[in-house]
């Protein structure tokens, strides 16, 4: 077992804080580049102003001239102008916290495209105009604790409960610009682009994911094997036959007025010049007269692909105008208001982990689904109990609505692919309770095994709220709390 001396973990210690720090400089010095943008953003709406008929034209320029200086292309440079258009004009508490390094370039970027909706409804009046610095204050919150990925899912929710109806009128119009666009992507390959709603790409990915992982798990099934000489009620396979036995003799093999000689013998191995010392019917395996299946050493991106052209080459489509709902063959969780199910208001549903979703596509969800996890929360929107309609466990109905994804800080492994842990060992006297249980991925699982060295492993510790301390290997503690799943505002 490997041992760390003192002077090892202090030289750990310091490259950490060294590299955090280092992180802390580039978040900076992307503020003040965002702030440079935002300056040359003025100069170009006054020469706009200034000539009117040529906006456009001034604009295009501008973004050309900063792709061809930086090497970007034209695209990633027409984000960041927008981005720090937007940063710099209504998020002064983002806007702050950039340039002091707490949160990154990442971070903002989700911050400001998630607050789009907010925007939107304060510009038409839907929303009150101080509901924009609530925002901000939230964001920044969240973006310095959390992931950009998880800081995206959650913005997305909030900036649905503040603009209201204005998320139900826009995924309405949005879902009329659905489409798939094709470019080339060189040597051969191309890049196919599909724009469809949220809900049914989330399914199509975890089917995918689903099938590709069935398909790597049976690469040991392929291992080629002779048929039977005597499929009896003993079947006799040509390794069953002695070396010696006179019937491994060569054996005619007759067909419609042809006849040729059966390759996996000996003597036939002979006759097409072959001087291979391995016996086909002895080890059928590594024997050049048997054909052999070629290794399955894909990724599983690229078998997903695979996949992805067998269904859509090889399936018959649906119904006109059907949605593919009842086709869906895959896992995807989402939360709506028991009034808005009854059809009662038009609140934005939430798909679990991603965001707002339609009213209506979660109400035809829900007819399509026979079981039904019904949530108890508390006053602050966490989960607290759980009941369900339909006959399943009820701590895994909990743990499920509870966590969402892996419980390590930052990984959004979704919870259908994660075993459910003991946090505190079962084995050293480890409860099976709610406040003892939470869902992890296998990379994390690992991370607290007990078979990993004592310099390598990592502890954990639930509070009665769910809240889960993580302590590294170098004594640092991080922590992952469970989702709010209502905010009121």
């Amino acid at each position: 077992m490997i041992r760390t001396t003192p002077s090892d973990l202090e030289q750990r210690i310091e490259l950490l804080d060294a590299w955090v720090a280092k992180r802390r400089q580039i978040a900076a010095l992307e503020a003040e580049a965002a702030s440079l943008l935002a300056e040359r953003i003025r100069l170009s709406q006054a020469d706009g102003d200034e000539h009117p008929h040529h906006r456009d034209a001034i604009r295009r320029s501008m973004i050309a001239e900063y792709s061809a200086a930086g090497r970007m292309t034209q695209g990633s440079v027409e984000y960041a102008f927008t981005d720090a258009g937007f940063l710099h004009a209504g998020h002064p508490g983002v806007r702050e916290a950039f340039q002091q390094g707490a949160i990154t370039a990442a971070h903002v970027r989700e911050i400001v495209r998630a607050a789009g909706v907010v925007r939107e409804a304060v510009n038409n009046g839907t929303a009150d105009a101080d509901v924009l610095p609530l925002y901000d204050t939230v964001a920044v919150i969240v973006a310095e604790t959390e992931t950009p990925a998880r800081t995206r899912a959650h913005l997305r929710e909030l900036a649905a409960v503040l603009a209201g109806l204005t998320t139900v009128e826009r995924h309405e119009q949005a879902r009329s610009e659905r489409t798939v666009t094709m470019r080339p992507a060189g040597d051969g390959l191309a890049v196919v682009t599909v724009v469809l709603p949220e809900h049914l790409a989330v399914a199509i990915m975890d089917r995918l994911t689903r099938l590709a992982r069935a398909v790597i798990d049976g690469r040991a099934d392929r291992e080629p094997l002779l048929e039977p000489l005597d499929d009896g009620e003993n079947p006799i396979y040509p390794s069953d036959i002695a070396h010696d036995d006179p019937s491994r003799d060569d054996r005619a093999i007759f067909g419609d007025g042809t006849f040729t000689t059966d390759p996996t013998s000996s003597s036939g191995a002979s006759s097409c010049g072959s001087s291979s010392d391995v016996d086909p019917l002895v080890d059928p395996i590594n024997s050049p007269f048997v054909e052999h299946i070629p290794a399955d050493d894909r990724t599983i991106d690229q078998v997903r692909t695979d996949l992805l052209i067998d269904l859509l080459l090889a399936s018959d489509p649906s119904a006109a105008n059907g949605s593919g709902l009842d086709n869906i063959v895959a896992r995807i969780q989402v939360t709506i208001a028991a009034t808005t199910l009854a059809g009662c208001d038009d609140r934005p549903a939430q798909l679990d982990g991603h965001g707002p979703a339609h009213p209506d596509i979660v109400r035809d969800l829900a007819g399509r689904n026979s079981g039904w996890s019904r949530l108890f929360l508390d006053p602050g929107g966490t989960v607290v109990e759980t009941d369900s309609y339909s006959p399943t466990e009820s701590m895994r109905r909990f743990l499920r609505a509870r966590d969402q994804h892996c419980r390590f800080p930052g990984c959004r492994m979704p919870v259908h692919r994660c075993p459910i842990d003991h946090t505190f060992d079962h084995a050293k006297g480890g409860k099976t309770e709610v406040r003892n249980l939470a869902h992890l991925c296998a990379r994390h699982h690992a991370l607290k095994h007990p078979d990993v060295a004592d310099d390598s492993r990592w502890t954990a510790q639930q509070l009665p709220d769910g809240t889960i301390d993580w302590f590294s290997p170098l004594g640092r503690t991080y922590r992952d709390s469970p989702r709010r799943r209502v905010m009121f505002v």
